[in-house]
């Protein structure tokens, strides 16, 4: 998706979040010191999921997501 968009982010949102999502689980059950190519270090991880929540409420529902 991101190389189909340009890197643009804002495009691919809800599969960014789906990989956020899934790197949380990882760090969960591997711990914070557990090391993967995908998904940034654990605390960089909560750190964007707390901005990306907080950039979707102040959108609106909905509105975050892109059509593509």
């Amino acid at each position: 998706c991101l190389a189909k968009n340009s890197y643009n982010e804002s495009r691919c949102r809800g599969q960014v979040d789906a990989l956020y999502e899934c790197c949380n689980s990882f760090y969960e059950a591997n711990g914070d010191d557990a090391k993967t190519v995908s998904c940034p270090q654990a605390s960089l991880l909560r750190l964007k999921m707390k901005q990306r929540a907080q950039e979707a409420s102040k959108t609106g529902p909905g509105l975050a997501r892109s059509s593509r």
